[in-house]
């Protein structure tokens, strides 16, 4: 991500909805590329459906949910306070 950044121009569309009393944002460079969607390609996020409508799920590699289980497990409700 720091190569695809570096020295471009990165542009924050602000989302309505507020997060966590956060703001929530799309991030794109310059040429469109939609920088969530890299992260997801790269294996470095899962898509999360609640928030994303499952927009980026075709893009995860296969595999990908039980490299990251912990949070495949919370997106599902199965992790405990204790377990986070």
């Amino acid at each position: 991500m720091i190569q695809m950044c570096k020295g471009q121009i990165v542009t924050a569309h602000i989302q309505e909805e507020v997060s966590y009393d956060r703001i929530v944002a799309k991030c794109y460079l310059a040429d469109g590329t939609d920088l969530a969607a890299e992260l997801v390609k790269q294996g470095l996020a899962l898509d999360w459906p609640r928030f994303s409508g499952g927009a980026y799920r075709h893009l995860e590699p296969e595999g990908i949910r039980k490299k990251h289980w912990r949070a495949n497990a919370k997106q599902q409700g199965k992790l405990k306070p204790s377990e986070m």
